[in-house]
């Protein structure tokens, strides 16, 4: 398991420079808000441990997070985070109600 947690650790600690996880609020990378999940993404791209935490992330099949720059749910990364609920459609996307017609 050579993309071990203990490996990875141990790297990070090597370095001078606090890694963004470290520094940052570590709520950004476990949020439930897409935009939030999108700024820790942009934290991890000059991050000189991104492809070890990424590898490490996908050999342990994370369940949530972004890792690596890279967001997980269930296990897999996905692009983009979506608040729960369903979409609205492409009709009613900020469109008003029309009023009803005087019946008459």
């Amino acid at each position: 398991m050579g993309s071990s947690l203990v490996l990875l650790t141990t790297q990070a600690k090597a370095l001078d420079d606090p890694l963004p996880c470290h520094s940052e609020d570590l709520q950004l990378w476990f949020s439930d808000l897409p935009g939030e999940l999108q700024l820790a993404k942009a934290y991890c791209q000059p991050c000189p441990m991104r492809r070890v935490c990424l590898a490490g992330a996908v050999e342990r099949h994370e369940p949530h997070g972004v890792w690596g720059g890279e967001i997980f749910a269930k296990g897999a990364i996905i692009a983009e985070k979506r608040l729960p609920g369903r979409p609205r459609s492409a009709g009613h996307a900020g469109a008003r109600r029309r009023p009803r017609a005087a019946r008459g």
